[in-house]
């Protein structure tokens, strides 16, 4: 299986971090954020990596380059300096993504979910993980139906942690530019074509400063505790 990691964003709320370092490229302990994620797929056995860049995007190429010293093969996907959505940048790296289904990680999230366990995962069109309600999205995304579906409506709603198992279909009849991805899921999940789950063990958004040191912490003490 390949993964794709979205790496496009400017990072405006990590303003003035992100004004010479793309958000990726951040640190929390020491390390960037998405060595955690390229380090977490190795981990889970995905070690071919695709990754999309826009703003600064030659930075993240430059420190992480091909892949090799994490026993990974990474390919990069190139949207020029504004970027493509991210829907728009999915569609613009399906030519190195393949026919089969295929992970999609946030490069902005810090998640222990066990991403092995989506590898044999059969899935319709998509099959997203949810979370409960951070603080900063209180009304959540979308919600889960008996059969573990998903519906942008209902009465109990989850936030999209930005992980997710796509088939290339779903993105079959996108024009290629700019786009979205919520539209496409909404109109999928019409038709009862994306399934989900809850995670409710560690997961982060790193959308602000403020979070960045959160997480900062959690892994100081996290470090500390195994010592």
């Amino acid at each position: 299986m390949k993964a794709m990691i979205l790496a496009a964003g400017r990072g405006e709320r990590m303003r003035p971090l992100t004004d010479s370092t793309p958000k990726p490229l951040l640190s929390a302990n020491n390390k960037p954020l998405i060595e955690y994620t390229v380090e977490a797929l190795v981990r889970a056995g995905v070690v071919d990596i695709v990754i999309n860049l826009a703003y600064l995007g030659e930075q993240i190429e430059a420190y992480l380059g091909d892949g090799s010293r994490y026993q990974a093969n990474i390919q990069y996907s190139h949207e020029g300096a504004s970027g493509l959505e991210t829907a728009g940048g999915i569609k613009n790296a399906l030519p190195l993504l393949g026919n089969d289904p295929f992970l999609v990680i946030n490069a902005d999230i810090y998640c222990d979910f066990p991403l092995q366990s989506l590898i044999q995962k059969k899935v319709d069109l998509a099959h997203l993980v949810l979370v409960k309600n951070p603080k900063h999205n209180p009304e959540g995304d979308f919600s889960i139906n008996a059969n573990q579906y998903l519906n942008p409506l209902g009465d109990k709603q989850y936030t999209f942690s930005g992980i997710g198992l796509y088939r290339p279909e779903l993105f079959a009849n996108l024009e290629h530019g700019k786009s979205a991805l919520a539209p496409l899921l909404k109109k999928a999940m019409s038709h009862q074509q994306i399934s989900g789950e809850l995670y409710q063990g560690l997961w982060m958004d790193i959308g602000t400063v403020e979070r960045l040191s959160d997480l900062e912490n959690i892994l100081i003490n996290t470090q500390a505790a195994k010592q």
